[in-house]
């Protein structure tokens, strides 16, 4: 049997890039995955038919989470098609650069209100969609949330109050519900990155390299199963945390 058989998974922001790798691993896993996704409607059909292709199921979800009420109400939903919610991936996420010199204060609402706003209340619905049954809730984060990018400051922010939400709901949700975070460093390298930029990256990185999908897919998967593990931020960064 596989390790997610008979579970449901809601993942956001599964049409692009890590999210749509964590949503084909956990429907390899044998979850029934929710693919979220707002504007990426194709991708998200892409997601869905690579998770079928290899023997899985998984339904389409549309939702502007940065609309508080489509965040509170997503999860419900989910629940309500599929039977029941089990796990869910807060991965929806905008890396919108701002620097300091220009950033506005509209920028800056935009950027909290998908990156933090919407997973706190995604959460909250999803512990109440998961009953007595419980479930399992691992939150996206980011290395920047804990290093200083000046043009980045509304996303790091934004990022370190994920590991702040983290550790404070686990405490509010427990028993029933365990929450955790990852933390990536650059797993996917951004589009127009120079390769200048890359290399330098790596060399101040102690593993050397950028990561991968599949470096955070091992962590995700790691944080399901270890049923006595809550409130942790899990940094997948190649050691930058440690070497600040």
């Amino acid at each position: 049997m596989s390790a997610l058989e008979g579970r449901v998974a809601l993942v956001t922001g599964a049409g692009q890039r890590v999210g749509r790798a964590i949503a084909i691993a956990l429907g390899a896993d044998g979850a029934h995955v929710a693919v979220h996704y707002h504007e990426s409607a194709e991708p998200a059909r892409a997601t869905v038919n690579a998770i079928e292709k290899e023997g899985g199921t998984a339904s389409l979800f549309r939702a502007d989470l940065r609309d508080a009420t489509a965040a509170a109400t997503l999860a419900g939903d989910v629940a309500s098609a599929a039977g029941r919610l089990d796990i869910l991936v807060n991965s929806a996420a905008s890396m919108m650069r701002t620097p300091l010199e220009t950033v506005t204060p509209a920028q800056w609402d935009e950027v909290l209100a998908l990156n933090l706003r919407a997973p706190f209340f995604l959460a909250i619905a999803a512990a109440r969609a998961m009953g007595e049954r419980g479930g399992v809730i691992v939150n996206i984060a980011d290395h920047m949330g804990f290093e200083s990018w000046p043009a980045f400051v509304p996303h790091g922010v934004s990022k370190a109050g994920i590991s702040a939400m983290t550790h404070l709901l686990a405490g509010a949700l427990a028993p029933r519900v365990r929450v955790n975070a990852v933390a990536p460093g650059a797993v996917l390298a951004p589009e127009g990155w120079p390769d200048a930029e890359r290399e330098r990256y790596s060399k101040e990185t102690p593993l050397v390299r950028i990561g991968t999908p599949d470096d955070v897919i091992g962590a995700i998967r790691y944080l399901i199963g270890a049923t006595y593990v809550t409130g942790e931020t899990l940094f997948v960064d190649g050691g930058r945390h440690d070497a600040r």
